[in-house]
Formats: structure tokens, C-alpha cells, sequence
């Protein structure tokens, strides 16, 4: 709400004052009108300051009910996420501010501060994960792709070369590190232990029959990764892959199946997740402009989840 400046005057009567009630000879009447006149133009002020302060709450709820905030990875999810900006202002005339970041770690922490009123970048493991380690208050309200994980290599074209010893670099975000190991385990490269769901980690690995070396990196660091000599594959989201050139299906030497349980998300506060801005934006974002716009953008590495 905006609020202006209100002027306070305070008026000392006193029998001599001009706008005394006493009446002390006929022409006190006019010092009562003078009252009068004052109370009125008091009143009449009052009332217009008020009903501007009515107003202006009344046009800046407006104003916030076509305005939405939104988190996105910096790179190929943010020029999706462009296209979804566009579309939410030619049918919804909603104005969606993008605010770039260049990790998973900050938007989720944002939004729930009330920073940010929704992000465009995670899966539901990665948000149980998140919600369950800093008691976040957040919900998915959408789907919007499904971005399979895969294995690259400058060094082999298959997973039958890999050599013992191998260097494999993985995210090291807890979700995306359950994801790549299970990953690896569905190529018979690894064996994990029994029961420990979509989140397993490195100490969970029971059967290493090559001997494989994990490299723990954040997301953002594994594309860098496929030229370092010391790595043999690096383990990469789709998210990541713009810079480089490679797409999962086309230069993946292993890949999630169709059945992968990680489609992406758009997520808010709990408490936020009825808003008509989050609608209008889900709706702009699980729209046909999009999925056209993210089929060339990934070179057909993001599967719409809608």
C-alpha cells in the first residue's frame, strides 16, 4: 500500500479565539460558522486523504495480482522461460519478472523468504529433499518438463569401454546424486543397497565392480567437466547441457528411461499456491508456444510433463 503524508493540526481554543463556541454578542454566529466551516473542510480533508489511501491499496493489490516474480536457472530454462513470460502477458496481461540464478540452491530459500513468488527449476525429489532439510512451507502447483539425465564422454562411445579405475563426476546436490548413482546402477555399473528410494549416496553403493572413482560437482561445473582429462563421463541434466551442444537422446552414452519420476516443477509457498498470478503463469508455461520453444531450445531434450 502506498501511504502519502498527512498533515496533523491542532487548535487551542481559548474565549478569546476566533473559533470559540462561546458567544459573547450577536455576531458570535459567525465565529460558530467559522467552527463550522472549519470542521467541514477538516472532514472534507480527511475524507480524500482516506479515500486516496483506499485507493491506492485498491490499485497496488491490482497491480500485485498482474505482477508475479519467478526463479529460474540462468542458461536454456530461463529462454523457456522467456517464452512463458511473453505468453502470460498476451493472454493474461500478467508482467513476470524473471529473476536469474546460477544454481539450485538459492531459489528454493527465496521463494520461501517471500523473495520470490514461484521458481521453474526442480523435480519433487528435489523439493521433498529441500522442504524436509529447512522446513520450507513449498508446494508444487504444475508440471512442466520431464529433462532426462545422461552420461557424456569425450573418451568413450559406450558404456561396454569404460575402463577400471574410470572417473565419473556426478551433481553433488542430494537429489541429483541419488538420481545419477541410480543412474549408473541401472547400466549394471554399480549396485546400491536395498531400500534407500530416490535418494541413495555414495556410501550406499554395495557392489563397485569396476572400481569407478565418483566426482562429487555442482550441477553447473559438469559440462566444464567433459574435456578434463581427469574425467572419463560426467553425469548431466538437461538444465546444463545449452552450452555444449550435446543432447541426451543424440550424444547420451546412457540415459534415464521414459519412466524417470523427475519431471520438473512449478513451485510456490504454501500459502500462496491459490494466487491468480501462479495460475495465469502455470497456465502461460504448460502452453503450446512453450513446449514448440523448449523442443528447439534442448534440441528435443525436454519432454512437456503436462
Amino acid at each position: 500500500m502506498i501511504l502519502f503524508p498527512i498533515a496533523v493540526f491542532a487548535f487551542k481554543t481559548s474565549p478569546q479565539s476566533r473559533y470559540s463556541f462561546r458567544r459573547k454578542n450577536n455576531n458570535d454566529s459567525l465565529w460558530t460558522d467559522g467552527v463550522i466551516t472549519m470542521k467541514l473542510r477538516l472532514r472534507t480533508a480527511a475524507a480524500v486523504v482516506l479515500a486516496g489511501l483506499l485507493l491506492a491499496g485498491c490499485d497496488q493489490k491490482g497491480n500485485d495480482a498482474k505482477h508475479i516474480k519467478v526463479g529460474v536457472i540462468n542458461g536454456a530454462e530461463q529462454d523457456v522461460a522467456e517464452v512463458a513470460k511473453k505468453v502470460a502477458k498476451e493472454k493474461y496481461g500478467l508482467d513476470v519478472e524473471l529473476v536469474g540464478f546460477s544454481g539450485s540452491l538459492l531459489p528454493n530459500e527465496s521463494t520461501n523468504a517471500g523473495d520470490l513468488d514461484a521458481n521453474v527449476f526442480q523435480h519433487r525429489p528435489f523439493l521433498a529433499q529441500d522442504n524436509k532439510a529447512h522446513n520450507y512451507r513449498l508446494v508444487a502447483v504444475g508440471n512442466t518438463f520431464v529433462f532426462p539425465m545422461a552420461g557424456y564422454s569425450r573418451k568413450v562411445k559406450s558404456v561396454a569401454e569404460l575402463k577400471d579405475g574410470a572417473t565419473i563426476a556426478i551433481p553433488n546436490d542430494p537429489t541429483n546424486l541419488g538420481r545419477a548413482l541410480l543412474l549408473l546402477q541401472q547400466e549394471k555399473l554399480i549396485t546400491l543397497k536395498a531400500g534407500t528410494g530416490l535418494l541413495p549416496t555414495a556410501v550406499d553403493i554395495t557392489d563397485n565392480p569396476h572400481n569407478l572413482k565418483i566426482m562429487e560437482l555442482e550441477g553447473a561445473q559438469l559440462p566444464r567437466v567433459i574435456d578434463d582429462p581427469q574425467v572419463d563421463v560426467a553425469i548431466i541434466s538437461t538444465t546444463y547441457l545449452q552450452q555444449t551442444g550435446l543432447t541426451p537422446v543424440r550424444d547420451g552414452i546412457f540415459i534415464e528411461d521414459k519412466n524417470s519420476p523427475y519431471v520438473n516443477i512449478i513451485v510456490t509457498r504454501e500459502d500462496n499456491k491459490d494466487a491468480e498470478n501462479v495460475k495465469e503463469f502455470m497456465q502461460s508455461y504448460q502452453s503450446p508456444e512453450v513446449a514448440k520453444a523448449a523442443e528447439t531450445i534442448f534440441n528435443g531434450g525436454a519432454v512437456p510433463g503436462w
